[in-house]
């Protein structure tokens, strides 16, 4: 399966916060969105860094509530990892495994088109092992 067709399962949106953006502006967003993660993104609206719940935990043990003080630029992780509508959902499990990766943007055209979380992965595994099971018990039943 193709991340395109993850894509197509999922509601439509990504959250995005420009680099400038206050942390507790993004605390704020990631709390009414329900998400873990946020997509960093110029002016453009090329992908410029990633942003998670986790990096503001960490920060905020190492740094103390001075960072409620700073923006996202200097919490964000500026070295993303990106794949494409037409990659596969196996070779991205591999990369977010491998990676420790929860979160890849999906990029086409030098364009943001969506996000992919390591829920999506696993949720796309189960569905296709409970339909082979159910193609396997049609069988057996004959």
């Amino acid at each position: 399966m193709r991340i395109g067709d993850v894509l197509a399962q999922k509601p439509t949106g990504v959250l995005t916060v420009e680099p400038e953006t206050p942390v507790p502006s993004l605390l704020t967003a990631l709390a009414a969105r329900g998400v873990g993660a946020a997509v960093v993104v110029d002016a453009e609206g090329a992908v410029v860094g990633m942003v998670s719940e986790r990096d503001v935990v960490r920060h905020l043990h190492h740094r103390g509530a001075a960072l409620l003080a700073d923006a996202v630029t200097s919490i964000m992780s500026g070295h993303v990892t990106t794949c494409g509508p037409d990659d596969e959902v196996d070779a991205l499990a591999a990369t977010m495994t491998e990676r420790r990766i929860r979160h890849i943007p999906v990029v086409e055209n030098g364009r943001l088109t969506g996000i992919v979380s390591i829920g999506d992965v696993v949720k796309n595994r189960l569905d296709e092992l409970e339909a082979h099971r159910s193609q396997l018990e049609a069988y057996i039943a004959g």
